[in-house]
């Protein structure tokens, strides 16, 4: 009975945990695309306003500035786009959307990367990992380790088939 009960309360203790967290996650900032490069245009849309609520989005952090969200056909769904600048450092943002009407406000992250043009190297060629291939830069030391490893399973087989015998090593 006692086991019962603990079994009982430990469940009810996570689905109360759980309630607000899943509450919270359909009244967020759903940020799209939520990684860019510097000049990309983003939609940001919320149901944390209602119906036919609409918001102001906040996107200074990342140097956008405002911007409005509209109701739109989507279920409830408020939505707006700002542009992320040309000027934009790489880093995780975040973009904040305040309802006018009930005070309430929602957020969401921005990732912002470097675009190929702005510094990143693209990898090109094999990769110098020490290990070489099958016909490396020496023809004559793979042929002399292939030899070394026949000689080897050649031996460890004449050891195994003498053993199998009975014959004393």
């Amino acid at each position: 009975m006692r086991r019962t009960a603990r079994l009982l309360t430990g469940t009810a203790l996570a689905v109360a945990a759980a309630a607000p967290a899943y509450a919270g996650s359909s009244t967020s900032l759903e940020v799209y695309p939520s990684s860019v490069v510097p000049g990309t245009e983003v939609t940001v849309n919320t149901a944390a306003c209602g119906d036919k609520g609409s918001a102001t989005g906040d996107a200074g952090a990342v140097g956008a500035g405002t911007f409005m969200l509209a109701p739109s056909a989507h279920e409830g769904e408020a939505v707006g786009q700002f542009q992320v600048p040309e000027s934009a450092q790489p880093g995780t943002y975040e973009i904040v959307a305040k309802c006018a009407e009930g005070n309430r406000q929602v957020t969401g992250d921005l990732v912002v990367a470097l675009s190929p043009a702005h510094g990143q190297m693209q990898p090109r060629g094999s990769l110098k990992t020490g290990v070489g291939g099958a016909l490396g830069p020496d023809p004559v030391q793979t042929v002399a380790g292939v030899a070394a490893l026949a000689v080897a399973a050649a031996g460890g087989t004449w050891l195994l088939h003498r053993r199998a015998r009975g014959d004393r090593i």
